[in-house]
């Protein structure tokens, strides 16, 4: 992924700003700090980049997504419809703030579907955590009707696609709260950390204050400081901060070249007879940073993953038989397996996890087998890619199954 690619003097340089000052902790210490805020520089760039009016910042995607959920007052007891296909950090947020998890299906968006949505309400649904999967994003024009049509609260799970965009918007902030990642693996990274978006200042000072144990944040004496809520500490620290905020500003130029990459890609793999793509529902939006390649079946998938891995071609996931991402894999949740007892087992799950009627996901997901797109590549090295893929994607359609 990106992030990772672009490590320079810039991100020294801001690092070296919080070493020098001697302050990690992103709040008060006022008289040594020499006015470094790297969080708040942090938040400042993120909410400028996507257009958020109030950007928070956390120690994690994963607690981006809790937080989010929580400030867009989701709680305990709470259905909450989900995706099967996510990163787990998602329907882990769900479970820890206590709401239960209502899977419902996608389409070839790779997202959940308005229909899948629409087929999963019952009097018990409170909101969607809507996940924008392998930097794309889901049909908001469908999903928003079913959404307000049904007057549910809608958090948006952006973690795999910050910077991408629907029909101008960008993803996290159709609903009541977003969520982004920072973390290794993402279009850009601190390393690890997270950041909460919304136009709602109720839920942005919820945020704000459920992240760090309640504090309001109000004068420059944190010990006398007023807790309006309870919390927990989801805190960011001012280093991790401090590569969050130059990686944020490469984003439009990593997004620039992951589309051109990516459109080389698709212009020379989709003339292969069964090669097909996600659908993209904005692809002027697209973050690019996966070329997401659907296959006839889940068979021809499978054999091509097998050539794939024969010729050494390195960096695609084939996300059907993924431990973290596809419910298939998921016993600890169909089972329930916990340290200590967790909500849902209070209130009883609203489904079997285990016997879920989810065809689109099968299907979409077993035909699924994304590539990560790097900026840095040259289009002789896109184009040399190309070619092994579409070896070995001939080579796997031409076997009998």
């Amino acid at each position: 992924m990106p992030g990772m690619e672009f490590f320079g003097d810039a991100e020294r340089k801001e690092i070296n700003d919080v070493l020098e000052t001697g302050i990690l902790f992103r709040y008060n210490h006022e008289a040594l700090r020499n006015d470094i805020y790297k969080a708040r520089e942090f938040e400042a760039e993120v909410a400028k980049l996507v257009g958020a009016k109030y950007a928070h910042a956390v120690s994690s995607g994963s607690t981006a997504a809790l937080v989010a959920m929580a400030a867009a007052g989701i709680g305990a007891g709470d259905e909450v419809i989900v995706p099967p296909f996510t990163y787990i950090a998602t329907i882990e947020a769900v479970l820890m703030i206590g709401a239960l998890p209502v899977f419902a299906d996608i389409d070839d968006t790779l997202c959940l579907s308005a229909e899948g949505i629409r087929n999963a309400i019952t009097p018990k649904t409170k909101g969607v955590c809507l996940v924008h999967m392998c930097g794309q994003m889901a049909d908001m024009d469908a999903i928003m009707q079913v959404i307000n049509e049904h007057n549910l609260v809608l958090v948006e799970d952006a973690g795999q696609a910050m910077g991408a965009s629907y029909k101008g918007i960008c993803t996290g902030l159709f609903g009541k709260t977003g969520a982004y990642s920072f973390d290794f693996f993402k279009i850009a990274t601190a390393g690890e950390g997270g950041i909460m978006v919304t136009n709602d200042e109720t839920a942005y000072k919820h945020a704000d204050s459920y992240s760090d144990h309640g504090h309001d944040h109000i004068g420059s004496n944190r010990g006398m400081e007023q807790h309006p809520i309870l919390g927990f500490n989801y805190r960011i620290s001012e280093l991790h901060a401090a590569v969050g905020l130059v990686q944020t500003r490469r984003v439009p130029e990593i997004i620039e070249k992951n589309n051109v990459h990516k459109k080389q890609l698709m212009a020379t793999l989709g003339e292969i007879p069964g090669v097909s793509f996600a659908r993209i529902p904005d692809a002027d939006g697209d973050s690019a940073t996966f070329l997401n390649m659907l296959l006839p079946d889940t068979e021809s998938a499978a054999r091509v993953v097998t050539e794939l891995n024969a010729a050494g071609v390195g960096g695609f996931n084939y996300w059907y038989t993924n431990m973290y991402h596809f419910i298939n894999q998921w016993d600890h949740i169909k089972q329930m397996r916990t340290a200590s007892a967790l909500p849902i087992e209070k209130f009883g799950a609203p489904q079997d996890y285990s016997n879920l009627d989810v065809p689109g996901a099968q299907q979409t997901i077993g035909r699924l087998i994304s590539f990560g797109v790097r900026a840095t590549w040259t289009s002789e090295e896109v184009a040399a890619l190309a070619e092994k893929i579409g070896a070995a994607v001939t080579k796997a359609m031409s076997v009998e199954a």
